[in-house]
């Protein structure tokens, strides 16, 4: 037995050393990962800094809870409220021409909503669609601003139908390629998780924007096709400005509460009396026009429906004298297809 023990001795040894190698290339792996995230997250918060220090100070701010909101303003008249989807902000409006047309005949406000753009967006709080109309409704009251049409596009369509469910003062709606009804939507799944406390974070700040930015110029194509995006689109808005931390944080959050804000919305729909004007292009690859505009327009007593043949999601850049005009008309309450222009400013 004597002779066997130092065998054993060996292959315990060899086993210790097997095991304080693994360990020690594990630790040595976790460190090498833990600084390239340091690294990175120290890239993307510069780029991000860097770029809400060089992007132009264009609008002012209204202060409403101690939280800065950014709002474009131009013309005089019969006030007109634009409030813009996900993955933009305000300056979404000036790049599709749609702001400086309404202002020929109205006093249009266009806003960042609470973490888009320079608004900024407090943690701690559900920024659900209810939320976000009642900081416009007080942002608004502010202003001076009453007997407005609101127009909300996609995500803001949320926004635009809690502000006349909460608001007197709302005169009309028109509603943009919005999202009414819950859904199933494979991209909620894929963005949310950047809304998860502390693993967003994370994400937020390594994994996600680079990913954004490799994935952003796709993302736009699907959201304007079948046409092209406008030539003055990303310059505009700024792909930095878009691919931020703080920017990514709002879009995710706002995934997350789409669905159950539309289920919210859904047995509230009646509770509408004023006029609303519905578009929706029927090549919009992001919402589905059956489900959800012309199943809202059933349900209005008092809209109407622009059916906008060979147009996709961004229905205000190819539809634009269609939406102006409607914001100065009194709705017909019928069913419209209305021609598809070519799209102002396109490439």
């Amino acid at each position: 037995m004597a002779s066997v023990a130092p065998f054993t001795h060996a292959i315990t040894a060899a086993k210790s050393a097997a095991r304080s190698r693994s360990s020690s290339t594990a630790l040595m792996a976790t460190g090498i990962t833990s600084a390239a995230l340091g690294l990175t997250a120290g890239w993307v918060a510069h780029r991000a800094r860097r770029a809400e220090q060089e992007y132009p100070r264009r609008g002012a701010f209204v202060n409403v809870r101690g939280m800065p909101m950014r709002y474009l303003e131009r013309g005089q008249g019969r006030p007109v409220v634009l409030l813009h989807g996900n993955v933009v902000h305000a300056e979404d409006f000036v790049a599709s021409g749609l702001l400086d047309r309404l202002a020929q005949e109205h006093r249009v406000i266009a806003f960042d909503r609470p973490g888009f753009g320079l608004t900024g967006r407090s943690r701690g709080h559900l920024w659900t669609p209810a939320a976000q109309a009642e900081l416009l409704r007080e942002a608004l009251a502010t202003l001076g601003v009453t007997d407005a049409v609101v127009l909300g596009h996609s995500w803001g369509a949320l926004v635009a139908l809690e502000l006349a469910l909460q608001s007197t003062s709302v005169r009309k709606l028109i509603l943009v390629s919005g999202y009414y009804f819950p859904t199933p939507r494979l991209d909620v799944a894929i963005a949310s998780p950047a809304a998860i406390p502390l693993v967003g974070a994370v994400l937020r700040y390594t994994v996600s924007p680079l990913v954004a930015r490799a994935t952003l110029s796709k993302t736009v194509a699907a959201m304007f096709a079948p046409q092209p995006v406008p030539s003055n689109f990303l310059p505009m808005l700024s792909r930095e400005m878009l691919v931020r931390p703080s920017q990514i944080r709002a879009n995710a959050q706002d995934a997350a509460f789409m669905i159950p804000a539309a289920a919210g919305l859904t047995h509230r729909y009646a509770d509408l009396t004023l006029p609303v004007s519905i578009f929706a292009g029927d090549a919009d690859r992001v919402v589905d026009v059956d489900a959800h505009a012309r199943r809202l327009h059933a349900e209005l007593d008092h809209s109407e429906l622009h059916v906008l043949p060979h147009v996709g999601h961004m229905a205000h850049y190819a539809a634009l004298d269609e939406i102006a005009a409607a914001a100065t008309r009194e709705s017909r309450g019928h069913t419209m297809l209305a021609a598809a222009r070519t799209p102002s400013g396109m490439a």
